[in-house]
């Protein structure tokens, strides 16, 4: 009996980037890490690159143009108003996909790869996050649903936007065996917990964030930790010098849309030298 060919698209998925250095971190090492990782299909969150806060039709370009295939985003994705009129007129930018009918632009993207197609799934949790949107789990049950029935994809990757570790873990687990991956933005923090779930879906509660290393998630230290001393308002403005870029690298089966191997990426980009891998984890 012929044993059939095993066709794998590797998905690499950074999180949130963060400002100015995070952008340019990503933008220059995009066209490398696709080469060097063998990268078939790249997902980036952008919700934060517009100084810390939102996105914007130039930067969504540049970030495209890079070697994004998809950028998702969250709860920032209106904080700049030129993004909405975009939203319209570019598929690949997400915004979370359990807004209300009528919302500007979309919470999900199919594209067509040299190895099949691809679905990306952006969605927005409710625990302790603004706005409160709609049911995610019911809104993504159905998408997942029309994806699979209507546009026959089987690789499908989920970014939960959420604050709580058991919001995005119950979504995980409530879509095992139906995508190939869910992985979770928001914290900015890198989780260690990425495994393949028993019904074949990757998982990583959180894929940290592409920005500075020496910061409080991507921000300046000082003027944050005088606001837990004093509790007086402040301004946060983005941090800089070496940048960590963070989030997941995936192997999915193609033609079952069963994830095979997981692991973090980790990589610390120095702008004033070589970048430093280390660290990513071993495969799941």
């Amino acid at each position: 009996m012929e044993i059939p060919t095993v066709t794998m698209i590797r998905i690499l998925f950074l999180g949130d980037i963060v400002g100015e250095p995070g952008r340019k971190a990503v933008i220059q090492r995009l066209p490398g890490l696709r080469d060097s990782l063998s990268v078939d299909f790249i997902i980036v969150n952008g919700e934060n690159t517009a100084g810390g806060r939102g996105i914007t039709p130039k930067i969504s370009i540049d970030l495209l143009r890079a070697g994004a295939a998809v950028v998702t985003t969250g709860d920032h994705i209106w904080d700049q108003a030129e993004i909405i009129p975009y939203l319209s007129t570019e598929p690949r930018v997400l915004r979370p996909l359990n807004y209300p009918p009528g919302t500007p632009g979309n919470g999900s993207v199919v594209l067509d790869t040299v190895k099949g197609k691809v679905a990306v799934i952006n969605v927005q949790g409710r625990t302790f996050m603004q706005p409160p949107l709609e049911n995610p789990f019911l809104a993504i049950a159905d998408e997942v649903k029309r994806l699979q029935d209507e546009e026959e994809v089987r690789v499908i990757f989920v970014d939960v936007h959420a604050e709580t570790t058991s919001e995005k873990i119950a979504m995980g687990r409530w879509l095992d065996g139906r995508v190939s991956a869910v992985v979770g933005t928001h914290t900015h923090v890198q989780t260690a917990d990425e495994r393949i779930f028993p019904g074949g879906t990757a998982f990583l509660c959180d894929a940290g964030m592409c920005g500075p290393v020496d910061s409080i998630l991507g921000r300046e230290m000082e003027p944050i930790v005088d606001r837990f001393c004093t509790g007086m308002p402040r301004r946060f403005p983005v941090a800089s010098g070496i940048v960590g870029l963070r989030g997941a690298l995936i192997d999915v089966d193609e033609h079952t849309g069963r994830a095979v191997a997981i692991q973090r990426f980790v990589e610390d980009w120095d702008p004033n030298g070589p970048p430093e891998a280390y660290g990513s984890g071993d495969s799941a």
